[in-house]
């Protein structure tokens, strides 16, 4: 029952920081986010501001550029734009470290059957990176250079999008049969 309030308590903080238009609340809210992870935070913060900070970066520099030729900067909105990224990530992985998802989603069999299929999609892709990973790292006699890791990362993400659409028409499938759809 705690994962599924959890859940609840997640889920309506996501809109509400979506409905916040104020930095101050945002920051302090952030502060909050950031307190509940208690032991945690480290892990926390280094997860949120790593998977946020292409995005961040691309859509904060896009704009800057856009914002200074039409001549309307405003550095609120830029600040606005990534408290709120940075918190909504933040209380996004303090949920997924506190709860367990399958509690969480226990009241719905379909929910969880589909949460099972993302978990054993999850733990497929992180074997493939970590074999990836092992397998260049064995047919390297040194350390490679920043060239040959850039193509190994643009093989193993085609080798996981290739396998992600082979693997999209089973689960498809298997879904359907199990009626999680109902057509």
């Amino acid at each position: 029952m705690r994962h599924r309030l959890a859940l609840g308590a997640y889920l309506a903080a996501v809109v509400a920081a979506t409905m916040i238009h104020d930095p101050l609340v945002l920051a302090i809210w952030l502060a909050a986010v950031l307190a509940l992870a208690g032991r945690d935070l480290p892990h926390v913060l280094k997860r949120a501001v790593l998977s946020v900070l292409l995005f961040t970066g691309i859509v904060s520099v896009s704009y800057l550029a856009l914002s200074l030729l039409e001549d309307r900067f405003s550095g609120r909105t830029l600040l606005l734009l990534n408290l709120r990224v940075l918190l909504l990530s933040s209380m996004t992985f303090l949920f997924a470290r506190k709860a367990d998802l399958f509690e969480a989603f226990g009241f719905s069999r379909s929910l969880r059957f589909l949460l099972v299929l993302v978990y054993g999609q999850t733990l497929l892709f992180r074997r493939l990176i970590r074999e990836t990973r092992e397998a260049f790292a064995s047919r390297s006699i040194g350390r490679p250079g920043l060239l040959a890791r850039y193509r190994r990362s643009a093989a193993t993400g085609a080798l996981l999008y290739e396998k992600s659409i082979r693997n999209a028409a089973e689960s498809g499938q298997a879904m359907r049969s199990r009626g999680l759809f109902v057509d």
